[in-house]
């Protein structure tokens, strides 16, 4: 008897706990293909795919999106809304930053120009330096740039480090005991074991933001290790791009590693008076740029929201740069849309990353867009890590997101999209730089390949 009502119990409890997990999943936006395949998962699977979701399936985090800190910027540097792009009004719509004018933007196409820059940035600092990145490896250059850090830091430099806890989960909290030693201060995102019940384990901090006394910036999707970055020309570095950028679109990244620290850190960090004018007849300071977070701490995604529109807004050209290709229904449509209208769509992607399962799943998706008329590119020699977009000569778009169901929905990103012609045609630039040596064509594929891709493509977005 008491057997029987502790099952009973157990399938009403877990009864309960289905309905409130399928409840909260439904309520959130999700691409149809995640949100089917978490429903499988609870229904077929219950005892496994619940406290799967418990832990990994939390999406957005309302409680901090609301707490969010608001980004101030002085309205002599917003573009005028009579200027705007369709973009920019769109995202403006959802509270992020206007797009900004007057900005000193460089463009770092190697590991040895990122390592350059870095360091760079670093000796510049005076008063504080702020990084934030994904993977901080224990390797040669991780173990340089640490020192470096330590040095500033015994300096009297404010030095903070946010490190992911899954991208750095290799690199053990000793090998940054000298920056702490020295006076400086590091925090993990989100470590890998600390509350999993609260639905955050998945949500990962995807951005690689680097800050000089809050007036030089470097971003994008380098990392900090070897094969990102390096000052040993004979170092086999991947195909990555980032930025530097000097004028007030530095200031929401700023607001924004505020925010993420003091919720990983709990420091609330000072922030200086923004500039009451900028001079912006300098030449090199047109850049137009707006900067775009996305992510759990978001409440909308304005991110995929602003890619979305660039698909169906381009006209002549729509370049895509990206390491992983695993998108959302409408996103695939799009592009395929934008292919059949005779735009030039072409994806450049490696032809081996180093993640097999996307690898595996993206076969699907780009073999219907190339159907459709858009040109696939296969980067043969090296994995290609940068993330970019070009859209006719109205935007370019680069960052730390890639172009997949992870970036566009769960990971904490951030992107800029430059409105102004010169740096448009450097992004152009260098992407026509690795088309060059990339074979045009996706392979077709048999039917055990493609059963395979099917399975892959049910698993992907519960990871």
């Amino acid at each position: 008897m008491v057997y029987f009502l502790e099952s009973h119990l157990a399938v009403i409890i877990g009864v309960l706990l289905a309905v409130a997990a399928i409840g909260h999943m439904l309520q959130q936006r999700r691409a149809p293909s995640s949100a089917l395949s978490w429903l499988l998962a609870m229904i077929l699977l219950p005892y496994v795919g619940i406290p799967l979701y418990i832990m990994l399936g939390g999406r957005k985090m309302a409680r901090i999106a609301r707490r969010k800190i608001t980004v101030h910027l002085n309205e002599d540097h917003i573009l005028p809304l009579s200027q705007a792009s369709p973009v920019d009004r769109a995202l403006r719509s959802h509270n992020v930053p206007a797009a900004m004018l007057g900005n000193r933007v460089k463009f770092c196409r190697s590991g040895r120009e990122a390592y350059d820059c870095l360091v760079q940035l670093i000796d510049q600092a005076r008063e504080s330096l702020y990084i934030s990145t994904y993977v901080f490896a224990d390797d040669a250059t991780g173990r340089d740039i640490i020192q470096r850090l330590a040095r500033k830091a015994e300096q009297g430099v404010m030095v903070r480090l946010l490190l992911d806890g899954v991208g750095s989960l290799k690199t053990g909290s000793g090998f940054f005991q000298p920056l702490a030693r020295a006076g400086g201060k590091f925090a993990y995102f989100m470590p890998v074991f600390y509350h999993p019940l609260r639905g955050r384990t998945n949500l990962r901090n995807h951005r690689k933001i680097a800050l000089a006394d809050e007036r030089l910036l470097m971003a994008g999707g380098t990392n900090i290790a070897d094969e990102y970055l390096s000052p040993d020309l004979q170092s086999p570095n991947w195909q990555d791009i980032s930025f530097a950028i000097e004028g007030p679109a530095v200031r929401p990244f700023v607001e924004l590693f505020r925010s993420d620290w003091a919720f990983a850190g709990g420091e609330e960090l000072s922030i200086k008076d923004f500039p009451a004018t900028l001079a912006v007849d300098d030449a090199e300071r047109q850049g137009i740029l707006q900067v775009v977070p996305s992510g759990p701490d978001c409440r909308h995604d304005g991110l995929y929201e602003a890619i979305l529109s660039a698909v169906f807004a381009a006209e002549r050209r729509l370049w895509i740069v990206t390491p992983y290709f695993v998108p959302d229904d409408a996103l695939t449509q799009g592009l395929a849309i934008a292919a059949r209208r005779g735009v030039d769509v072409r994806i450049v992607i490696p032809k081996k990353s180093n993640h097999a399962l996307a690898d595996l799943v993206r076969g699907i998706y780009l073999r219907n867009i190339q159907e459709a008329g858009a040109s696939i590119m296969l980067y043969p020699d090296d994995m290609v890590h940068a993330k970019v977009m070009v859209m006719d000569d109205r935007l370019a778009m680069i960052g730390s997101a890639n172009m997949d169901l992870r970036s566009l929905f769960l990971n904490y990103e951030v992107a800029i999209i430059a409105y102004s012609a010169h740096e448009i045609k450097a992004i152009a630039a260098y992407i026509d730089y690795l088309t060059e040596k990339a074979v045009k064509g996706y392979p077709s594929a048999g039917m055990i390949r493609r059963l395979h891709e099917g399975m892959a493509q049910i698993v992907a977005p519960l990871v």
